[in-house]
């Protein structure tokens, strides 16, 4: 089987992506990843991830319609593509069997006081 790579942040972005769907463009990703983790998300980081993730083509980009609320420019929306779906998928299937791999008693110590 082929193997996908997708970091940490990219993992997220992806599922972001995913949770939006038709409405997954930079601000709004942005927003979503800061409310749901409680976590801040610099533009670059994660334009860099969109860029990123485009180029290993797990995403797709489009350009919506333009705005007056954007002084005419239009928002970038993306999507997941089939390969995305696969790295998806792919990680999940991985971070399962690391999880199942631990034995019960390792996640059952206590801290000693």
């Amino acid at each position: 089987m082929k193997k996908y790579q997708l970091g940490e942040f990219e993992e997220i972005v992806m599922l972001t992506v995913g949770i939006l769907h038709l409405e997954a463009y930079g601000v709004s990703i942005k927003k979503e990843i800061e409310t749901r983790l409680s976590r801040k998300v610099s533009v670059g980081a994660l334009q860099s991830a969109l860029i990123r993730l485009e180029d290993k083509g797990y995403l797709k980009s489009r350009e919506g319609d333009a705005t007056e609320e954007r002084a005419g420019r239009p928002k970038k929306y993306f999507q997941i593509t089939a390969l995305g779906k696969k790295a998806m998928e792919y990680s999940k299937s991985t971070r399962n069997e690391l999880w199942d791999a631990i034995p019960k008693m390792a996640l059952s110590l206590k801290i000693a006081g």
